[in-house]
């Protein structure tokens, strides 16, 4: 089952429907805070929710924790394992993808409830037979290591992101800032709306030569936004900025 997340709530999950309407009963609830794509950052207080919820309704907790260190303006994402209890109700997964730029390299690890993790090293033992030893190595460089790579891939990112929210707001197009992950979630301008967003992510690529990710390939909720990645320097995102303001000019008659 996919868990509602909306914008009327916050983009968050309504911990109390999760087990109300679900048969067969539910055993695992994965969630990943900071969010991809809408964004949305949480606090300790929100896992603390989580971790009771997960107690009384007897659920496994999986958290992917991918954009851990990407958070800007002063916002630390927390570790779901921070919650008290937490390590009984569950695990958590963090990638080097992001915070390393490692994307291809697929390295990353579990920490958290013993038998769990016991369950899915066995899994994994006959799925797959490990990461390429130099990986590996790096990867252990990585963590070792000082961790300047890691401030100098956020102070880029809020860089970029300043400058794709700036150029938004300078050509009409009004976009929350987020306080974390290397993605902009954007509602799309009203005129356009009732395209969709497959149909008006094909009209940034023809009239504006911008790619963007369609909110429906998300999910069904998804629809009625897009999602930007920060993939690009400041100056391909300013012209990406001036590609989309030729399209929003061109909106069509109501």
């Amino acid at each position: 089952m996919d868990i509602p997340l909306t914008e009327e709530t916050d983009f968050l999950p309504d911990l109390s429907e999760i087990t109300k309407h679900v048969f067969p009963r539910a055993k695992v609830l994965v969630l990943s805070y900071p969010n991809n794509p809408t964004t949305r950052v949480v606090d300790l207080g929100f896992f603390e929710e989580v971790v009771e919820f997960a107690k009384r309704e007897s659920l496994l907790i999986v958290h992917d924790l991918a954009y851990s260190e990407i958070c800007f303006d002063g916002y630390k994402a927390p570790s779901f394992l921070q919650a008290p209890g937490a390590k009984d109700v569950g695990i958590e997964f963090y990638s080097l993808s992001k915070t390393y730029n490692m994307a291809g390299w697929r390295v990353g690890f579990a920490v958290g409830r013993s038998d769990v993790i016991d369950a899915l090293a066995k899994l994994k033992g006959y799925y797959d037979y490990g990461v390429f030893t130099p990986i590996q190595v790096a990867a252990v460089a990585a963590l070792r290591g000082p961790d300047d790579c890691i401030h100098e891939n956020v102070e880029m990112y809020r860089q970029r992101r300043d400058t794709m929210i700036r150029g938004l707001e300078r050509i009409g197009w009004s976009v929350p800032k987020p306080k974390a992950t290397m993605y902009v979630w954007a509602r799309i301008p009203e005129p356009f709306r009732d395209m969709g967003s497959l149909k008006f992510c094909e009209l940034l690529l023809e009239k504006g030569l911008v790619a963007a990710s369609p909110g429906a390939g998300f999910g069904e909720l998804g629809e009625g936004y897009v999602r930007f990645a920060l993939v690009e320097n400041d100056n391909r995102i300013r012209q990406a900025i001036r590609g989309m303001k030729k399209v929003l000019q061109n909106a069509p008659a109501e």
